[in-house]
């Protein structure tokens, strides 16, 4: 924020490298411009609310729409796309932002309020050839109010012409440099004193913009009509942009950043937080299976030593039931045998002593031997092994 006329468009352009926003004589900014980059290859500008994309290709055009169109006012905002690709500083998501002279309007309190509180830095860019205006000063006391220690550049542009009253140059510099740093550490109270060297720079906006555009064209820096000291100048310029950039990095850190560093904090504490309690769970559930498979082990070992005792046992039965088995078939062929004389008894075949005969005779009682024999064998073994085995199957069971 800053009066008219000082030469705040040059010095966004010699930022961007370019002349990107109208300057010079019959072009003062007559609303807020803003600058931020677009990832396509041609420019464009948003204005009044609107969502329709005005091209432009030139700066006249900017200018020739900005005058053209009647709904702009110093409250209005016009934001200028520029394409990243012709401008470094737009890559890294920097916004600039061009005011109307701060002495065109009363309507402070609504500016800040509308465009400046979240603001990373201010550039009060200032006439070398005159001396800070209290109406520069109040603007920066109201900001100072709502913010808590702005970052505040104080740029002295058109520092060229000291070039040609090198006597007085010095004393001047120092006049000036007191008058900023009275203001930003006395009045201000947003540095140390040891600070104003890193904010105050004594600068011509307007010749860096030419020497750039100078270089940009593949023609020597220090080409045309330049006022001595343009080496000094140029270095002041670049400190300030360094300077600039810092301090856009160091408070995107602080605010841009910080929620979701904070948010991070909260999610990590939150991870560990679960962690905590699934290696807690994780630990009490190792603990409880080894103490099942203790159990397990325990029982396996139990049941093997079990089925030890259960398979010698099973071995002792089969041994007894082959041994029962074995005696009462024992027991029935004695019995059995013992009536062989009545099972010869019993065969009725008519004896007759030829060869022939007797032959036949001999088969047919061997026969009804054999038959007789294993009837009364089956009868007596079948029932008491079929009620032994019965007996041992149940118990193995």
């Amino acid at each position: 924020m800053y009066r008219t006329s000082n030469g705040k468009s040059s010095v966004v352009n010699a930022m961007l490298w370019d002349k990107v926003l109208p300057s010079g004589i019959g072009h003062t900014t007559n609303c807020f411009l803003s600058v931020e980059g677009t990832e396509g290859p041609d420019a464009f500008l948003l204005s009044g609310g609107s969502d329709e994309k005005k091209s432009i290709t030139t700066v006249n055009q900017l200018a020739h729409a900005l005058h053209q169109d009647e709904r702009l006012d110093a409250g209005s905002e016009v934001r200028v796309f520029w394409p990243k690709s012709r401008c470094t500083l737009l890559r890294d998501d920097v916004v600039l932002l061009d005011s109307p002279g701060i002495d065109v309007t009363d309507e402070l309190d609504s500016w800040i309020d509308r465009f400046c509180l979240d603001a990373d830095v201010f550039v009060l860019v200032a006439n070398a050839e005159s001396t800070l205006m209290q109406t520069e000063k109040h603007f920066f006391h109201k900001v100072s109010e709502r913010l808590s220690r702005p970052n505040i550049f104080i740029l002295n542009n058109r520092w060229d012409a000291s070039a040609s009253e090198p006597d007085y140059m010095e004393e001047v510099r120092r006049q000036h440099w007191e008058r900023c740093a009275g203001f930003l550490v006395d009045e201000l109270a947003v540095i140390d004193r040891s600070q104003v060297d890193d904010r105050v720079f004594f600068v011509s906006a307007k010749e860096v913009l030419n020497a750039r555009i100078q270089r940009a064209q593949g023609m020597p820096e220090a080409g045309g009509a330049l006022a001595e000291g343009f080496q000094a100048r140029m270095f002041e310029f670049q400190n300030f942009e360094r300077r600039f950039e810092e301090c856009i990095s160091q408070s995107a850190v602080k605010t841009k950043f910080e929620q979701h560093t904070i948010r991070a904090k909260i999610i990590s504490e939150s991870l560990r937080l679960i962690m905590d309690a699934v290696h807690t769970a994780a630990a009490q559930q190792r603990v409880e299976c080894l103490e099942r498979r203790d159990e397990q082990v325990d029982r396996v070992e139990f049941i093997d030593k079990q089925l030890g005792v259960l398979t010698a046992d099973c071995k002792e039965r089969i041994r007894a039931l082959a041994e029962e088995v074995e005696r009462q078939v024992s027991d029935a062929m004695t019995e059995e045998i013992q009536r062989l004389a009545v099972l010869v008894d019993e065969f009725s075949m008519e004896f007759h002593p030829a060869p022939t005969v007797m032959k036949v005779y001999k088969n047919e009682l061997h026969k009804h031997v054999e038959e007789g024999l294993g009837k009364k064998l089956a009868s007596r073994c079948s029932n008491g092994v079929a009620e032994a085995l019965h007996r041992t199957q149940s118990d193995l069971i």
